[in-house]
């Protein structure tokens, strides 16, 4: 019962988020530290390659990737980032691979200013800085490069 309420609710967030965005890309940024989290979540969160604290990622807008994303909403905030601000992290932020190629994990601060009112606990629509917050991603992650 209890595992049908919260995959109906994992759902309702996957369909209340848009499927694409203006760039078809997702910026996802680790908010908390995974200590207490599922295995599950711990798994998903190593897959997405967000490893530590203000790590972010940007991922391509697909099904099973939201679906991770989704998994991962406790512990993550994302949204649909625009290309002017990919283009400000790869300036900034950007490290280069083994191969010489630009990986597409940013290391960043912590946000100046800080987080949300009510803090890292929380969900985004609720004053709080977890889950899904659309295109004011870009704000956030203007604020912690």
């Amino acid at each position: 019962m209890v595992e049908e309420k919260s995959k109906q609710s994992a759902d309702a967030a996957v369909r209340s988020a848009p499927a694409s965005g203006k760039s078809g890309k997702i910026a996802a940024v680790r908010i908390r530290s995974a200590i207490h989290a599922d295995g599950a979540v711990k798994d998903t969160l190593e897959m997405l390659k967000l490893r530590r604290k203000n790590a972010c990622v940007i991922l391509d807008d697909t099904p099973s990737l939201r679906g991770m994303i989704v998994k991962a909403k406790d512990f993550i905030t994302y949204g649909e980032v625009s290309p002017d601000v990919v283009k400000l992290l790869e300036e900034k932020r950007g490290r280069k691979g083994k191969d010489g190629k630009l990986l597409n994990v940013f290391l960043l601060h912590p946000p100046r200013g800080g987080f949300e009112r009510k803090g890292i606990k929380l969900p985004f629509n609720l004053g709080g800085a977890l889950g899904y917050r659309g295109t004011k991603i870009d704000d956030l992650l203007k604020r912690m490069v």
